[in-house]
């Protein structure tokens, strides 16, 4: 990372500053902007995160907001209400209350005299996905967003579910924001009544698991802020960007193709990361890109910022499989519209352990091949979103292909490149009222490693709908539609394509209620694959060039941390438990002397082929300290199962420190039954 000393603009810095909501609630904000903006007003680009930006993202945010005031912006960073030092209690993910919020913020800050009326909204993740909440809210002020890592469906495309199966990244993500939920404001912002607002939070946020198990179909609770259901609300510019070792570039495909506004798509190697920090690199100078687009949209600019393809996409190579990249090889592409008209479907018939693309279908004979996947196939799936502790990407997919239904292509004389959403449309059957089917392919190399470049997963009785699922009828025949994750990848001459079905994928995704044989027609079955043709202009595509940004905030580590991820075979016992260590130490942030510890570590583990024996615990400690304010918070998390219900059981404890030790000041636990509703 280039870092940038001077800027256009010299920059201040208001350490925090209260907005004031309609109730009378106080949002805290910190804010970056020339030091002439009174005289000169300048644009103001809005960040509204839950993450604490006295301590959680301070590093993040020194990096990127004075970037981007040095180039003529008020750069703003809120807490959403209920965390950092803002007033009130977080309740849930997404709510309406946090975007009406956001719609003031965004006025408030258009009638500021250091603000020249004009607003734009950026985000990761959480900002991602309020930046396109708050766009379909129409807030007047409001000109374009920049929304990363985001979807615009909570079911279809999030850390919950995915086709109709429950995510283990449900519990990782509750786990993050039971703990986030549950630490106090900073007494130097709010003062002396940060033990009243602390008591406040750890009685009323409450456990978000419970809440996103209970709803396991996609209904009004995922739709209020999915702005899937209506795209014409979005009226402003959009630039959507993800990575492809991260959950959410699916949802890039369908704002380009859905909205009516301009927009643009940029898709990397990276995993949950913001550009200029992107892992698995290449990283990019994405600050660029993002004064380009607010110079164009905010300021009026021409600057071309809408020239080239609607659609930027790392077209990755090919590579030997590993947990962990520093780098993947590629080449950017291009795309002027999306849908793609130069892309065309290649469609593989299944036949007898085949894929076969010069085959008629109709000419097939139907045949039935049965599975029953142990629960050990999907160990090697890495994670949903890869964004805390690496190692967390796919393994050689070998591994998992014993206990998978394995169709490959023969090798391939001139190689292929892919780009876009690959299908299967398959027939199948099952033995069970509730079956699952993971669908995996890989480039397959020469000396026969398997790499997963992409996967989907189907819950069989959301064939029709996740709105009102169907149970299976055992020996019934049923169509299925599976849509694949998206990717751009080239498979050489000489490799091959192989799809993996199997009837199980933990810990990605939660076992069915009970085992059940999933019987595949072949003939009757076909992999549809966008293959993209090669483009001269692509060549001609601007280089992105290498990450900037501003100063790094002055930090020191205290304690080191500790990363990894261990799977444990006992024999004796029949069981299996991956743990995965996040342990990022002690830092001192030495603009405001505050020590902060870190450590979340998560199990997953199942007995033999018992699907009732999965279960998922975490544990996190958080503590912050400075000078006599000291405080804990530790939580403990456990979800497992029966046929007929999901078990969930949760302990939150929270402590102030002394030299003498600790003494509790709140304990809460939880114990939820929830009734399994065909997941």
């Amino acid at each position: 990372m280039e870092v940038v000393n001077r800027f256009d603009r010299r920059v201040e810095v208001i350490e925090n500053l209260f907005i004031t909501m309609h109730d009378g609630t106080r949002l805290a904000a910190r804010v970056w902007m020339p030091e002439d903006a009174n005289s000169e007003p300048v644009p103001a680009v809005l960040e509204y995160l839950p993450y604490r930006k006295r301590d959680d993202t301070r590093e993040r945010d020194s990096l990127h907001h004075p970037y981007i005031a040095g180039h003529g912006y008020a750069s703003v960073r809120v807490d959403i209400r209920g965390t950092g030092d803002s007033d009130g209690v977080l309740r849930d993910e997404y709510l309406p209350s946090e975007q009406e919020d956001a719609c003031e913020v965004i006025a408030w800050l258009a009638e500021q005299p250091w603000c020249d009326g004009n607003v734009g909204m950026m985000g990761i993740s959480w900002g991602g996905f309020n930046s396109l909440h708050v766009a379909a809210r129409r807030p007047p002020a409001l000109r374009a967003i920049i929304s990363a890592s985001a979807t615009d469906d909570l079911y279809v495309d999030n850390m919950h579910y995915m086709g109709g199966c429950l995510l283990s990244d449900n519990l990782s993500e509750a786990t993050v924001m039971f703990v986030n939920n549950s630490l106090p404001p900073d007494p130097d912002i709010v003062g002396p009544r940060w033990r009243e607002m602390w008591r406040e939070r750890l009685e009323g946020s409450g456990l978000w698991a419970a809440e996103w198990i209970e709803h396991q179909h996609r209904d009004d609770y995922w739709k209020r802020a999915s702005v899937s259901e209506d795209y014409s609300q979005i009226q402003v510019p959009v630039m959507s960007v993800g990575g492809w070792a991260d959950g959410y570039t699916n949802a890039i495909f369908r704002l380009l193709e859905n909205l009516d506004v301009p927009r643009k798509g940029l898709i990397g190697p990276w995993g949950h990361k913001y550009p200029h920090l992107g892992v698995p690199g290449p990283a990019i100078d994405f600050l660029n890109e993002t004064v380009r687009w607010w110079d164009h949209w905010l300021k009026g600019i021409d600057n071309g910022a809408m020239d080239g393809p609607m659609l930027r996409a790392w077209m990755q190579d090919s590579i030997a499989p590993n947990p962990a990249y520093d780098e993947r090889p590629g080449r950017w592409v291009g795309e002027d519209s999306w849908p793609s008209s130069r892309i065309d479907d290649r469609e593989y018939v299944l036949t007898r352990y085949t894929l076969d693309d010069f085959v008629d279908s109709t000419e097939v004979r139907p045949r039935p091949l049965a599975i029953l996947s142990p629960l050990s196939v999907g160990g090697s799936g890495g994670k949903w979103a890869s964004y805390a502790a690496t190692p967390d990407l796919p393994t050689d997919q070998r591994d998992e292909d014993g206990g998978a239904l394995v169709f490959e292509t023969e090798p391939m004389a001139h190689g292929m490149e892919i780009l876009g959403r690959p299908t299967l449309t398959a027939a199948v059957e099952a033995d069970k009222p509730v079956a699952q089917i993971a669908a995996r392919l890989s480039d397959i190399a020469p000396n026969g490693e398997a790499t997963r470049i992409t996967y989907g997963l189907c819950n069989l009785t959301h064939r029709n709908s996740s709105a009102a699922p169907e149970p299976l009828e055992p020996g019934t025949k049923y169509r299925i539609d599976v849509e694949l994750n998206g990717l751009a990848q080239r498979l050489p001459a000489g490799h091959r394509l192989r799809l993996s079905l199997s009837t199980s994928y933990f810990p990605l995704a939660w076992p069915p209620p009970e085992p059940a044989t999933v019987t595949v027609y072949t003939g009757e079955s076909r992999l549809s694959v966008p293959v993209r043709p090669p483009r001269d202009a692509d060549a001609l595509l601007k280089d992105l060039g290498t990450p900037k940004s501003a100063p790094p905030m002055a930090r020191r580590n205290l304690e080191s941390g500790r990363h990894h991820w261990r799977t444990t075979r006992d024999l004796a016992f029949g069981t299996t438990t991956l743990e995965i260590e996040d342990d990022q130490g002690t830092t001192l942030i030495e603009e405001t002397d505050t020590a902060v510890t870190r450590s979340a570590t998560e199990w997953f583990e199942y007995r033999n082929n018992d699907v009732t024996s999965a279960r998922g615990t975490t544990r996190t400690v958080r503590r912050v300290e400075r000078g006599d304010w000291r405080i804990e918070v530790k939580t403990h998390t456990v979800l497992s199962s029966t046929s007929n219900e999901f078990i969930l059981t949760a302990e939150l404890d929270a402590y102030e420190l002394d030299d003498r030790g600790s003494r509790r000041v709140y304990a809460e636990s939880w114990d939820r039954r929830i009734p399994r509703r065909l997941v």
